[in-house]
């Protein structure tokens, strides 16, 4: 015959172990088109792809804003490792972030060329269409070191993106 210890002790150990088994990452991938008013409209690309632990996140982050050499715009290739704070869950859909994080940068304009540092911060969120596909939109403002043409670069970006 089973003691009551005994009988209680198997779904509490059950419990305890449920409890201290981690939570499983989310890894996702985003592909995106944007635009920067800095220091005029012109057209931003690029890709991210990252990994979140319920509410801190990482991401890695490739993009390209064009150069207009008209119009004195300079290019700027970013590529920037990012921590994200989010929401646990979606709330109806929509799943909220704010972004810090740094990188390297490099800016073009004609025979003028800057490779430096730059910081960045922001924030978005993710929409949930259907099962693992999402829309993303997102909002950054980049911090360039050292002497560049345009110092302070705003982007704004919607994408795809696949949750795995």
């Amino acid at each position: 015959m089973l003691s009551v210890t005994r009988l209680f002790s198997i779904p509490a150990l059950a419990l305890v172990v449920l409890a201290a088994a981690p939570a499983p990452a989310a890894a996702d991938l985003t592909a995106f088109l944007g635009v920067s008013p800095s220091p005029d409209t012109h057209m931003a690309k690029g890709a991210a792809i990252g990994v979140g632990l319920v509410i801190i996140g990482f991401e890695f982050e490739y993009s390209k804003l064009g150069e207009d050499a008209e119009r004195a715009v300079p290019s700027l290739t970013t590529g920037s490792g990012n921590l994200l704070v989010q929401t646990p869950v979606p709330i109806n859909g929509w799943q909220f972030y704010a972004t810090l994080g740094g990188g390297l940068y490099r800016e073009r304009l004609e025979d003028l060329q800057e490779t430096h540092v730059a910081t960045n911060l922001g924030g978005g969120a993710k929409y949930t269409v259907a099962g693992p596909f999402r829309l993303r939109f997102d909002y950054r403002i980049f911090s360039l070191l050292g002497s560049p043409v345009q110092s302070k670069v705003h982007r704004f970006y919607a994408g795809a993106n696949i949750a795995f």
